[in-house]
C-alpha cells in the first residue's frame, strides 16, 4: 500500500463501523477473516465493499488509465489548460502545422470534383458512391452489382483516371 488511509470503514451489523488503519491492521492479524474482506479506497479512506462493487471500482479505474495512455500517446490535451495570462479560457487555438496552402487546393479539388461527378455515366457515379461516399469494399460493391472484385477495380481505375483529365482541364 503506497499510503497508509486515515479510517477503515467495515460492514458490520448491516451498516459500517469505523477503525483507525492502526485498529483494522491488528484485528487482521488477529483474525484471517479481514483477509478475504475487499476495499476500494474512498478520499484517504478506506471502504469495504462487496465484490460487484469492488470490479466495478476497478474495472472504471483501469479503463480511465487506458483512456489517459491513449490521450498521452495521441498528444491529445484538455481545453482546460489553454488560458490567457489573466486565468481567462482562450477563444481559439491556432494550428501551426495546418498548411493554409494545402487547406485551399484541397477546397479547389473538392470544388472540381463536385463539377466532374455529374459527367460520369450513372453506373460510374455509382460505383463511385458506394467505394467513397458509403465506404463499401471493392468485394462489397462487386457483390452488389454482381461482377467479382477484379471487374469492380478495373471500372474504379478508369473513372479514377477518367475524372483525373476531367480536373485537370
Amino acid at each position: 500500500m503506497k499510503y497508509a488511509p486515515r479510517k477503515v470503514y467495515i460492514k458490520e451489523n448491516s451498516g459500517y463501523v469505523e477503525l483507525s488503519y492502526q485498529d483494522f491492521c491488528r484485528r487482521r492479524q488477529a483474525d484471517q477473516s479481514y483477509m478475504d474482506k475487499l476495499f476500494i479506497p474512498v478520499q484517504g479512506c478506506l471502504l469495504e465493499v462487496v465484490r460487484e462493487q469492488y470490479t466495478d471500482f476497478y474495472r472504471d479505474k483501469e479503463r480511465w488509465r487506458y483512456l489517459k495512455k491513449l490521450d498521452a500517446n495521441h498528444k491529445l490535451l484538455s481545453l482546460e489548460g489553454f488560458t490567457d495570462s489573466e486565468g481567462n479560457v482562450l477563444d481559439f487555438i491556432v494550428d501551426e502545422a495546418v498548411d493554409v496552402a494545402e487547406t485551399v487546393v484541397r477546397a479547389v479539388m473538392v470544388d472540381r470534383l463536385k463539377v466532374a461527378l455529374p459527367l460520369l455515366s450513372d453506373s460510374e457515379q455509382t460505383l463511385i458512391q458506394a467505394i467513397f461516399f458509403e465506404e463499401l469494399s471493392e468485394r462489397e460493391v462487386g457483390l452488389r452489382l454482381g461482377v467479382t472484385q477484379s471487374v469492380v477495380n478495373k471500372r474504379k481505375t478508369k473513372i479514377l483516371a477518367k475524372l483525373r483529365k476531367i480536373i485537370e482541364v
